[in-house]
């Protein structure tokens, strides 16, 4: 090889790595971002993972299987970069209002499907059904709330008040799908098992949420949910069992949102706050998960903010909808991890709450009562250099 060839070729490869420089966009720092796999992936998981977040941006079209009906065409359109949904997207549920099941279903129960692929009638909601608006939840770190065991959920449950706080934090006890096999160490009580996933907790795991999605959201068969829910004929499934599985495992492997500034002293004072006036009754700081096959979830400690019980929210929050046994004021604790980062998701505002009525993080406290009365009385006794920063903690996490 010759000097000159061999000085063309350094030249060349530095002017292709200068350029790459200069048009590549430079990588988001990583607690600014919610999509992202967990740690001490093997590389069989990570491309697991990787076929997962393929099939969590699939589009589905009419002749892929979409509808008849449904409410959206893909997982992404509702979770985009894994974040929270906006209101525009939001879902309806209707049909039950008490513990005596959703005497809807034949009526198109629990959830509307508002849109229909051409040539058929999107539902209404049928006469005298209850109905409640539903903003979709960030999808990061659910892996980690579905290792927590069961017995450490029912720890933290205090029907009774027993401790004499005012809350009193419930389980939704739910009835299984037939595809769902309980996990080993699960607790039943009458036949039912814990939900903690939803808004109300109606969905036992993962499997259960992501079907309920293809079926529900999308009008996409599956084997694990065969019947079409436009007239309930039994067909031939519209996605693979693999695909089911790879999203399955894309959900469980997304990194926990991971806080910022956590060492400055107003995220600290603002934890402090947060803690004095109650609100980590509920939301609780931190949670472990049980033995997982993955090594990245296996006896990890996480601070999600949350106790994935039911909570008695107040009046103004009743909407006379409910699933399992959760009575219509309950709603289930929502995590807070990600909270800060939640406008990215949701059009550059916040849009809380289920239904996403609360434009601001205060908004959003100041709408609890119930329960949770005490704590936003507590807030409002703060001074505003306190308020601003606890705001300023929650605005971190």
């Amino acid at each position: 090889m010759s000097i000159r060839y061999l000085l063309l070729i350094i030249s060349t490869s530095t002017f292709f790595s200068i350029s790459c420089e200069k048009i590549l966009p430079v990588a988001p720092v990583e607690n600014t971002v919610l999509d992202g796999p967990i740690e001490s992936l093997t590389p069989t998981e990570t491309a697991q993972f990787l076929r997962g977040d393929a099939a969590f941006a699939r589009v589905f079209t009419a002749s892929t299987g979409l509808g008849p009906l449904f409410v959206s065409n893909s997982c992404i359109s509702c979770h985009a970069g894994d974040g929270k949904g906006h209101p525009s997207t939001s879902l309806t549920r209707f049909g039950q209002s008490d513990e005596t099941g959703n005497l809807f279903l034949a009526q198109g129960g629990p959830q509307l499907q508002h849109r229909a692929i051409a040539g058929f009638i999107p539902e209404s909601i049928p006469s005298g059904a209850s109905q409640s608006t539903f903003v979709a939840p960030a999808n990061t770190g659910l892996g980690f709330l579905e290792a927590v065991s069961d017995a450490d959920i029912l720890a933290l449950a205090d029907p009774d008040d027993k401790d004499k706080d005012g809350i009193s934090g419930v389980p939704n006890w739910i009835d299984l799908p037939d595809f769902i096999k309980p996990k080993a160490n699960a607790i039943s009580k009458n036949g039912k098992y814990l939900g903690r996933f939803g808004r109300k907790a109606g969905a036992y795991n993962l499997l259960n949420q992501t079907i309920n999605a293809y079926s529900q959201d999308m009008g996409i068969v599956s084997s694990y949910s065969p019947y079409d829910t436009y007239n309930n004929e039994e067909l031939d499934p519209e996605v693979s069992n693999v695909e089911v599985v790879d999203l399955v495992h894309y959900l469980q492997t997304l990194k926990a949102p991971i806080q910022r500034n956590s060492d400055a002293a107003a995220v600290k004072a603002g934890k402090d706050f947060f803690m004095s006036i109650q609100c980590g009754n509920c939301h609780v700081p931190s949670m472990r998960t049980d033995y997982s096959t993955i090594s990245g979830l296996n006896y990890k400690t996480f601070s999600a903010y949350t106790d994935l019980l039911m909570h008695d929210m107040g009046k103004a929050l009743d909407d006379n909808y409910t699933e399992g046994t959760a009575k219509t004021y309950e709603w289930r604790t929502t995590p807070l991890w990600g909270l800060g980062l939640a406008k990215q998701s949701q059009g550059g505002k916040v849009h809380l709450m289920h239904d996403g009525r609360a434009k601001s993080i205060e908004g959003a406290i100041l709408l609890h009562d119930g329960e949770a009365r005490q704590s936003r009385l507590n807030y409002a006794a703060l001074n505003k250099v306190e308020k601003e920063k606890l705001i300023t903690f929650l605005e971190s996490l």
